[in-house]
């Protein structure tokens, strides 16, 4: 998922522009923090199964992992900008490296003890960590260079984000997931409660080394000499509304859209494993199915290069709807069919979901003037839809089952083709 974006800074340099000045290294440094958090959101679709067999839970309850996680950036969004703003950009993104290691370290604690609880609130402290840190990178990136290119540079750095989801479902096969398929019903209790312990402590190796990473990071961008930045508190211009954020209707209808998105995206991505594992899907083992994921976020990451090259000649609006309306087609086909094709249908979604939240986040803060920075914050809030919707999913997966459950995102792609097309124009 693309990172959050907050405020308007500008890079304080002396001189009168970005001319003659390199940003080569901050930008190298800043793109491994936007792979790592791509690399640590998409592990989530790894934890998923593997928890729900470790507790024996159903869906709705597996997917308190992704409300855990995705609920942090609601709660921790506005809090984190009041502190980046306090102890600058450069710290913020330190503090943040640090509070998602103690994060990663806490499944240490919650796989010795096997409470499931404890999982989920280790993965709330990480998702603080995560997101602290996207409300300090985004808008550095955005101000290391010159303003007309900083879309460009958000979405180079995006695509190492979707590099990250790409690798991350493998590496979780490899280190969390077994290839082993056990008859349960053969194993007595005492050999049942010693796989369970046993399936619960396969996460903390990896979560361990994570940990060590971000300490790793924290240090080098503690010791990095970064540009100072700060924030540009633009003033009304002439003729521009005095108001508020929520005073423009693409705005509003832009968050739904976000809100719908993220959950659209991140209650797929959850549920992969589980259907592709289906019988009357693929019938894989769940770690042969985790590097089926990887061509879901790899399609992802690919349509972002392709997206940044064809958005040059074609309308915004027109090419989020394009998408969308693909998305709902390939959904609908991932219900009414079986076996490999509607594996490769709904992993295909990937390929179309690249440009989605870009997109729907530049057109809802078209024409903002001085509101934008209010807007940007709305709009991360609405990222909750991850949180959220994943939950309805769950709902449904359980009650009518795991195939029919991809109705739900459809309804999403829906609306999202509206925006494109109606719901982005400005008005008046």
């Amino acid at each position: 998922m693309a990172g959050i974006q907050t405020g308007v800074p500008q890079a304080a340099h002396e001189g009168a522009g970005h001319a003659g000045r390199s940003y080569t290294g901050p930008l190298i440094a800043l793109t491994s923090l936007f792979f790592l958090w791509g690399f640590i959101t998409c592990l989530n679709d790894i934890l998923i199964p593997h928890l729900k067999n470790v507790f024996q839970l159903n869906y709705t309850q597996t997917m308190l992992i992704q409300l855990c996680f995705f609920g942090a950036y609601f709660i921790v969004s506005l809090p984190a900008g009041a502190l980046v703003k306090r102890i600058s950009y450069k710290w913020g993104i330190v503090t943040g490296l640090v509070v998602a290691a103690i994060g990663c370290a806490l499944f240490i604690p919650a796989a010795n003890l096997r409470v499931y609880e404890l999982f989920l609130g280790a993965l709330f402290v990480l998702a603080a960590g995560v997101t602290i840190l996207q409300v300090a990178a985004n808008p550095y990136v955005t101000a290391l260079g010159a303003p007309e290119t900083a879309s460009s540079r958000l979405t180079l750095t995006q695509a190492f984000n979707s590099l990250g989801t790409t690798v991350a479902p493998s590496f979780g096969a490899l280190l969390i997931l077994s290839s082993a398929t056990v008859a349960m019903d053969t194993l007595t209790p005492d050999q049942l409660d010693a796989l369970r312990t046993t399936e619960a402590g396969a996460v903390k190796f990896p979560y361990l080394l994570l940990a060590a990473t971000f300490l790793i990071l924290a240090a080098i961008f503690a010791a990095l000499k970064l540009p100072a930045i700060e924030d540009e508190e633009a003033a009304p211009k002439p003729g521009e509304a005095s108001g508020s954020a929520w005073g423009y209707r693409h705005l509003v209808l832009g968050a739904v859209g976000i809100f719908l998105y993220v959950g659209a995206e991140v209650s797929i991505g959850s549920f992969l494993v589980n259907f592709v594992g289906d019988p009357s899907i693929a019938g894989l083992s769940e770690q042969s199915a985790a590097h089926y994921v990887s061509f879901f976020w790899g399609g992802a990451m690919i349509g972002r290069f392709v997206g940044s090259a064809v958005m040059r000649y074609v309308d915004d609006g027109k090419a989020l709807a394009f998408n969308a309306v693909a998305a709902g087609i390939l959904l609908l086909a991932t219900v009414l069919t079986t076996g490999h094709v509607a594996m490769w249908c709904v992993l295909s979604i990937g390929f179309f979901n690249s440009i989605m939240f870009p997109t729907i986040f530049s057109l809802a803060l078209k024409g903002l003037g001085h509101h934008t920075s209010q807007g940007s914050g709305i709009l991360c809030l609405a990222i909750v839809g991850g949180a959220l919707l994943p939950l309805v999913q769950g709902g449904l997966a359980d009650s009518v089952g795991i195939h029919l459950a991809f109705l739900m995102p459809i309804l999403c792609y829906v609306y999202i083709a509206f925006y494109g097309l109606i719901g982005s124009k400005q008005t008046a």
